[in-house]
């Protein structure tokens, strides 16, 4: 094994996603720890532009697979794709973004290579030239650490967590095409995203949250308003998810999406131990809630005890104010 660290570079609608960037930012950190170099696959939609900016974040090289066979995701192939890097670039860890197709595709990765795995990990360091993970446990009440028996050492990274290097447009990265078997027993005919015309949960940097606070559906306008004011994504808790009052794609907790964002403005949400999962590692919890014993308190960097009826209104007439100041 090298001190290469291999990254998985995921693409949407043409574009590298931001945890794509946030894999290469953390390898380049711990390549440059231990004098090691950066690699990362790009699969399907591979474009110059994609390779330049993983360069530019930190790729010393850039390993593209195009083809029909890639044209949309599949577990199968794109297994095998970053399995066949592997096998090229003899690395000493493999960094996969925690995301839908990350947590999808590590796993198998992990099986075709024979790598050990851990998942949803919020930092790294390094022991005698080898990789300590660390990831939250128990709603984030307890922090592990791991480490890995394996030879080669595959996590995958929270989204969020991990800052981005500052991009250089002047670092050399070299470019190379690679190719592999992208037969599959099950053949994607096609993928619809629904477009839901709101911002991506999972990498917002400011999301606000509603809860059953708001005591009826039509009254989530408040929520909607001043995430629109801020420019934030909207959340919510499984409680009005299972009263549908939004769809599941709102939902933040253990049984909805997990988030990490700069910014987290909790309204009317209590702070159940299944919502506080998905939500604790944000950097800054704003908890508004009437009862001044909510669970929420304890985990908010700052709250308010009052009505989030008489709260959201000015509040949100502030940040329009604000913004449109900003121009």
């Amino acid at each position: 094994m090298s001190n290469t660290i291999l990254t998985f570079a995921e693409i949407r609608g043409g574009a590298l996603r931001r945890p794509s960037l946030e894999a290469v930012s953390e390898a380049r950190r711990q390549a440059d720890a231990s004098s090691g170099k950066v690699v990362a696959v790009l699969v399907g939609q591979a474009d110059d532009a994609a390779a330049k900016t993983l360069g530019a974040h930190g790729a010393d090289k850039v390993v593209c697979f195009a083809g029909a066979g890639f044209a949309s995701y599949s577990s199968e192939s794109y297994a095998r794709a970053v399995a066949k890097v592997v096998e090229m670039e003899s690395p000493s860890a493999v960094f996969i973004p925690y995301t839908a197709m990350g947590k999808d595709l590590a796993p198998r990765v992990a099986f075709l290579t024979g790598g050990g795995l851990v998942s949803d990990c919020s930092s790294f360091t390094q022991e005698n030239g080898r990789l300590v993970a660390t990831r939250a446990q128990y709603s984030g009440k307890m922090i592990s650490t791991f480490a890995w028996t394996s030879p080669l050492q595959i996590a995958t990274l929270r989204p969020n967590v991990f800052a981005l290097t500052a991009p250089s447009d002047g670092r050399t990265c070299e470019t190379a095409s690679a190719d592999v078997d992208a037969t599959t027993r099950a053949r994607v005919r096609e993928f619809r995203a629904k477009d839901s015309g709101k911002k991506e949960l999972a990498e917002a940097q400011v999301i606000v949250s509603g809860g059953r606070g708001l005591k009826a559906a039509e009254h989530f306008k408040l929520i909607e308003e001043l995430g629109e004011a801020m420019g934030a994504a909207i959340g919510a808790s499984r409680a009005i998810v299972d009263d549908g009052w939004v769809s599941h794609s709102f939902q933040v907790g253990q049984t909805g999406k997990t988030v990490s964002p700069t910014l987290y403005i909790a309204c009317g949400i209590s702070g159940a131990i299944q919502h506080l999962a998905g939500m604790y590692s944000s950097r800054v919890i704003v908890a508004i809630n009437k009862d001044p014993e909510a669970p929420i308190f304890k985990v908010a960097n700052y709250g308010i005890v009052g009505d989030l009826f008489e709260v959201l209104p000015p509040l949100t007439a502030e940040a329009k104010a604000h913004f449109a100041s900003r121009g």
